[in-house]
């Protein structure tokens, strides 16, 4: 990603070594979403709903930045209420998850029952190319008018239209650039992730609707491509793992301290939520160990740090600009690893 105007970038915001550094830069963004009518300001940032990272302790740190967190759909009821009741001031920057069965249906009405201040529902499922899913989307959409509704993932044009004029917000696209899934090795199936920003946000944008990125970012500016091809939010899973708020018990191996971080669509999620893989189908996700991080807090300064000086070497004084001032170059590698 390279600026497409140096002139102009530098008459806009001083330089990264400038007096003011990247403090400037404002990664704030306000939505108004297509559907339900709802406005959100925040950093478009998004813990994914899986639930080693998408946990409630990880929702009281984001919030504090203005950030997301897609919570993840096995938490009760009573789990629910209980942190709407310690942490209110947190129901702005959370979803509610769900698959699209009748059980999660209900599940999730009674959530959103319960604690009204919730707006946003994440509709979750690994193939959003069914017209099953559709047609979930369109009765949660009659259920809820005024909630924000994200749904996916998919990776084409045709597909994020076609969940916009069914009643969804916000689309979710990725299949297989996550990084504990194995979609794509066990079936094949996926797209490019920078590909499938570029063309899903342009479909997207016509419709008055918008996209999370989500999958593929293994470093801060990976998070910049994603928003420069113009991703309206970025999903990140396994760059929020390994911390003290996620979920699981630290494990010392070794004399190294390591925490599980895990695919939804691995045999450990399925175990633990399922009772076990159905023999019909094989686990599309794998189960990792990965250092144990410490407080969440860091990590996020270091995404936003970078994030504001991508903002700073291409001319970008606000976020929102990050993807009319990003040129893409193909390149044979990424960085230079002669140390690594």
């Amino acid at each position: 990603m390279s600026c497409s105007d140096p002139n102009e970038a530098a008459s806009r915001v001083e330089p990264r070594w400038g007096p003011s550094k990247a403090a400037l830069v404002d990664l704030e963004r306000t939505f108004t979403f297509r559907n339900s009518k709802q406005t959100y300001s925040g950093i478009p940032i998004i813990v994914a709903n899986m639930d080693t990272v998408g946990t409630f302790e990880m929702a009281v740190v984001m919030s504090q930045h203005s950030m997301f967190t897609a919570i993840h759909k096995h938490y009760t009821l009573d789990d629910w209420k209980l942190f709407a009741a310690n942490h209110p001031e947190c129901l702005q920057h959370v979803a509610v998850s769900s698959g699209s069965g009748k059980d999660d249906l209900e599940k999730m009405s009674n959530i959103l029952e319960a604690v009204p201040q919730v707006k946003f529902i994440c509709l979750d499922v690994a193939n959003g190319y069914s017209e099953h899913f559709v047609e979930f989307v369109k009765l949660v959409r009659s259920r809820f008018p005024e909630h924000t509704i994200m749904a996916g993932n998919v990776v084409t044009g045709e597909m994020v239209e076609e969940l916009i004029l069914s009643g969804a917000d916000i689309i979710k696209v990725g299949v297989g650039p996550g990084s504990v899934c194995t979609t794509r090795t066990k079936t094949g199936v996926g797209y490019p992730q920078l590909s499938a920003v570029i063309e899903c946000a342009d479909s997207a944008h016509g419709l008055k609707g918008h996209i999370i990125s989500d999958g593929g970012c293994t470093c801060p500016g990976d998070v910049a491509k994603a928003f420069g091809a113009g991703a309206d939010f970025v999903m990140l899973g396994g760059m929020f793992s390994g911390h003290t708020e996620c979920a699981g018990e630290v494990i010392e191996r070794n004399g190294q301290k390591l925490k599980l971080f895990y695919g939804m669509s691995s045999e450990t999620a399925m175990k633990k939520h399922s009772g076990g893989v159905a023999e019909y189908r094989a686990p599309e996700g794998k189960t990792v160990e990965v250092p144990y991080k410490g407080d969440v807090e860091n990590t996020i300064l270091d995404i936003l740090g970078g994030l504001r000086s991508t903002c700073t070497y291409v001319g970008a004084a606000k976020l929102k600009e990050l993807s009319r001032r990003a040129t893409f170059i193909r390149v044979t590698q990424q960085h230079n690893t002669v140390f690594s």
